[in-house]
């Protein structure tokens, strides 16, 4: 039964995307995607696809658990719909990040954190962590993006993985958000026919942190964020976050990448290795990988 929910999730978005896709065109949701020479438009707000399947993909095994977790989010789906219509400052897309995981307080899990075999109870700080745990999460991942099938192929590993160490109902959610992430993924690969927006990733992000907190697996869950966690570090150290003033990312007339003149996670890959766009994310993929596979070793071996 538990291969169900993802199976609805995976076909829910193989067929739901294209449609959703075509009405953004129509509408003139688009965006460039500017790693390609020519810079095509393609359809913003895909993400409306995931978070739309998934909680129709996981109704029939609703827990208390669970339908608070899918309450959660679509409220970060909400918040990234807001974004990619109104391109929210960063500042006012946490601040709402805080807001919406403040269900996540009576989500019913122990205050106690397993970090490698030593136990550490927060007490009545832990509902506090659980809300920047989430925050945190949804965050995360949505700043690691702008490159096709970067944001939800990073998450689908990460779920992947989180599927492997949690049972119950954060397992059943990791499985479900893997099936709708690979749906996804079909039209967002290289060369995207769409793009997930904030919508998709802040809920996949979001997602990654509520099954964190409900398998109790939250060190395991910031194992998989490494890569989105040394990107805001960077960022945020070197130019707080203002990449836009400093320039972008340029393509070359091989299609290669030239680094964008500041600091980041993946400005660190372009000059170290001379990479294209697809290259490039499937050299992150593998680090989520690695990743996911060392979480899977630490697991069982504690």
């Amino acid at each position: 039964m538990i291969a169900v929910a993802p199976l609805i999730g995976l076909t829910l978005t193989l067929i739901m995307t294209p449609y959703i896709a075509e009405r953004m065109r129509r509408a003139g949701i688009v965006g460039r995607d500017i790693h390609k020479l020519d810079q095509p438009e393609v359809p913003e707000m895909g993400g409306i696809a995931l978070i739309l399947a998934l909680p129709v993909a996981i109704s029939p095994f609703l827990t208390d658990k669970i339908s608070l977790a899918t309450m959660v989010f679509l409220l970060f789906g909400i918040i990234g719909v807001v974004d990619d219509l109104t391109n929210l400052r960063q500042l006012h897309k946490v601040i709402l990040s805080l807001f919406v995981s403040i269900p996540v307080v009576i989500i019913g899990v122990s205050s106690h954190i397993d970090i490698f075999g030593f136990d550490l109870n927060l007490g009545i700080l832990y509902p506090i962590f659980a809300v920047l745990f989430v925050t945190g999460s949804a965050n995360l991942v949505n700043m690691l993006a702008g490159f096709n099938g970067l944001e939800i192929g990073t998450s689908a590993i990460a779920l992947l993985f989180l599927a492997l160490i949690t049972d119950g109902s954060a397992q059943l959610l990791a499985l479900t958000g893997l099936g709708a992430a690979l749906g996804f993924l079909c039209w967002n690969k290289y060369p995207a026919k769409v793009f997930p927006g904030d919508t998709g990733t802040l809920s996949m992000g979001a997602l990654i942190g509520l099954i964190g907190i409900i398998g109790k697996v939250e060190v395991y869950t910031a194992i998989l964020l490494i890569p989105h966690f040394l990107d805001f570090i960077i960022k945020a150290t070197s130019v707080r976050f203002g990449v836009r003033r400093h320039g972008k990312t340029k393509v070359l007339p091989d299609g290669t990448l030239q680094a964008p003149p500041y600091p980041s996670f993946l400005g660190t890959i372009m000059r170290k290795i001379r990479v294209n766009e697809p290259k490039l994310v499937a050299i992150v993929w593998l680090i989520e990988a690695t990743l996911g596979l060392l979480v899977l070793v630490l697991h069982q071996s504690l």
